[in-house]
C-alpha cells in the first residue's frame, strides 16, 4: 500500500504545474426549452394518395429545431418540401402558427 501511495505521489508532482489548475470547457449556455424542442424528432408513416399522387408507405420526416418556437421539417418523399414554419400552442395541440402550411401535433 505504501508503495501505491509513493508512486501516486510521485505522478501527482510529475505533472506540470498548471495541470492541476486546468478548467474543463465550459458548453454553450443551454436555451430555455420550447414547443421547438418539443416536436423536433424523426417521424416515420404514410402519405395518402390524393389529386397529386398515389400513396406511399416509409416516409421519413426530419423536424429539426431553427430558432425559439420554429422548426425546418424535410422529408425523404418530394411531394412534401422543405419548410420552416413557426409553431404556437393552443390547449394540449402544438400547430403552426402562420403561413399555408399545415401542421398539428396533438
Amino acid at each position: 500500500m505504501l508503495r501505491t501511495l509513493a508512486v501516486a505521489a510521485s505522478l501527482a508532482f510529475s505533472l506540470p504545474a498548471g495541470a492541476a489548475l486546468a478548467e474543463t470547457p465550459k458548453a454553450a449556455p443551454a436555451h430555455k426549452a420550447d414547443l421547438a424542442d418539443r416536436v423536433a424528432g424523426t417521424y416515420k408513416g404514410a402519405v395518402a394518395s390524393d389529386a397529386r399522387g398515389s400513396s406511399r408507405d416509409n416516409v421519413t420526416i426530419t423536424v429539426t429545431r431553427t430558432g425559439p418556437n420554429k422548426v425546418e421539417i424535410k422529408s425523404d418523399y418530394p411531394r412534401i418540401p422543405t419548410v420552416t414554419i413557426p409553431l404556437e400552442q393552443a390547449m394540449n395541440a402544438i400547430l403552426a402558427a402562420t403561413g399555408p402550411w399545415v401542421f398539428l401535433l396533438d
